[in-house]
C-alpha cells in the first residue's frame, strides 16, 4: 500500500519523508487556506520534496474554468495530479485532462456508482472518504470493499483507490486488509501507527538494563 499525506504542513511532509514515509501528497482548498500560503508556491515546494503525486484541487465549478484551473495546476510540476470533484463538470474535466496525459484525482466520492464512473472517465485515483460517511453511520469500509471488488471484476480499469478521510489506525488496517492501493493521512494519525506500550515498555526496559553495564557504543 502507498501512503499519501494529507496536508499543506511542509515540515511535516518533509520529516515523513525523510523517514520513507511519504510516496505522495494530497491537498485541498482547506488545508492550503490553513497554511496560510499562495497554494502554487506550496504545492511547489511540496512536489520538490516528494517524486510521488502532489494532488493540487481546482476551485471552480464549471467545466471551462475548471479545466483552465487544472491546466494551470498540473503547470507547476511534472508530478502534480490535479484534483477534481465527483460531478459532471469534474468528470468531463477528468476525461479531458487525462486524455492531455495528466494525472487526475477525482476527490469527495461516497458511493460505489461514483467510483465506477470515475474510473469511466479515465481517472488516476478515486478519493471515498471513509471518516465522513461514519460521521453519518454508514459504514464506510463497506464502500472501499465494494469499489475494490468492482474494479478487480473488470481488469481494464486502472483507476486506484486512494482512501481519504481517514480518522485513527483502524482505518488504514482495514482499508490495507481490503486491498485498496493508496491511502492519505493526515500526519498525527500516521503517526499514531508508530504506538504501541508493549514497544515503550520493551525500549525502556533494554535502555535501563544498558545503563546499568555503564558501556557507551560510540
Amino acid at each position: 500500500m502507498k501512503f499519501f499525506v494529507d496536508t499543506a504542513d511542509v515540515a511535516d511532509i518533509r520529516s515523513l519523508a525523510e523517514a520513507g514515509l511519504v510516496d505522495g501528497v494530497t491537498t485541498n482548498p482547506s488545508l492550503i487556506a490553513k497554511s496560510g500560503r499562495k497554494m502554487a508556491e506550496v504545492i511547489a515546494e511540496i512536489c520538490a520534496i516528494t517524486p510521488g503525486p502532489v494532488s493540487a484541487e481546482v476551485t471552480a465549478t464549471e467545466y471551462e474554468q475548471m479545466l483552465a484551473e487544472g491546466r494551470h495546476l498540473r503547470q507547476i510540476a511534472t508530478n502534480v495530479a490535479v484534483k477534481v470533484p465527483l460531478t459532471e463538470a469534474g468528470l468531463r474535466t477528468c476525461r479531458t485532462l487525462t486524455g492531455e496525459g495528466t494525472l487526475v484525482n477525482v476527490t469527495l466520492c461516497f458511493s460505489a456508482a461514483q467510483a465506477l464512473l470515475a474510473a469511466k472517465a479515465g481517472a488516476t485515483f478515486i478519493s471515498p472518504f471513509v471518516g465522513r460517511l461514519d460521521d453519518i453511520a454508514t459504514d464506510g469500509m463497506q464502500l472501499i470493499a465494494d469499489i475494490v471488488k468492482i474494479y478487480r471484476n473488470y481488469p481494464h480499469i486502472k483507476t486506484e483507490v486512494l482512501v481519504a478521510s481517514i480518522r485513527h489506525p483502524i482505518h488504514l488496517v482495514e482499508a490495507a486488509k481490503l486491498g485498496a492501493g493508496v491511502a492519505t493521512l493526515p500526519p498525527a494519525v500516521i503517526r499514531q501507527l508508530l504506538k504501541h506500550p508493549l514497544t515503550d515498555r520493551g525500549l525502556d526496559a533494554f535502555l535501563a538494563d544498558w545503563r546499568k553495564t555503564g558501556q557507551s557504543i560510540l
